[in-house]
């Protein structure tokens, strides 16, 4: 019998081992980990020189924004050269949703499926600053896609709702 309850204290000791082991994970994930669930703060970025790179090199009137709201945060902005001339850049609008602004002449149908992340055109059109605009909805984002440029094509896509993205088209200037 003597075996047997060397075994039964065995077993007690590791059951009470892994509790305190348990014990301590969770002082641990509770007390020294940082639960945060708001998305972190985005960098606010100046574009000011891609956009005048853009300008110079692209070979179509490069569109950004004026007279936004300063609570509209540029967040990303980048032109490649190489990769049909396409110019982005992108903003953080009030309420943490996310409009973008693309250029490119590559050829239409594939930059339009890209830069709205799969979205599809709809039968509704929008007048904006004395230009159609055809709407696309679906996939990642909702989009506007300037009609009749020529040379290049112009999104304004993203999370944000319809009116936050006519607002950006609204804001549209080449030079």
């Amino acid at each position: 019998m003597a075996g047997s309850n060397g075994k039964q204290k065995t077993v007690r000791d590791m059951i009470l081992s892994l509790g305190l082991i348990g014990i301590a994970a969770a002082l641990v994930y509770f007390l020294g980990i940082p639960h945060d669930d708001h998305a972190p703060e985005l960098k606010r970025v100046d574009y000011q020189v891609e956009l005048q790179t853009a300008r110079r090199a692209a070979g179509y009137p490069v569109a950004a924004p004026e007279g936004l709201p300063s609570t509209w945060k540029a967040t990303s902005v980048r032109f490649q050269g190489e990769n049909g001339n396409r110019w982005h850049l992108g903003f953080q609008v009030p309420g943490g949703q996310y409009v973008q602004i693309e250029q490119s002449t590559q050829k239409r149908a594939l930059f339009i499926d890209d830069a709205t992340q799969g979205a599809t055109a709809t039968k509704k059109s929008e007048n904006i600053a004395g230009r159609t605009w055809t709407r696309y909805t679906g996939g990642r984002y909702d989009a506007l896609v300037l009609e009749g440029t020529p040379g290049s094509t112009t999104v304004v896509a993203g999370t944000a709702p319809f009116g936050k993205l006519t607002q950006m088209a609204q804001a549209l200037r080449t030079k």
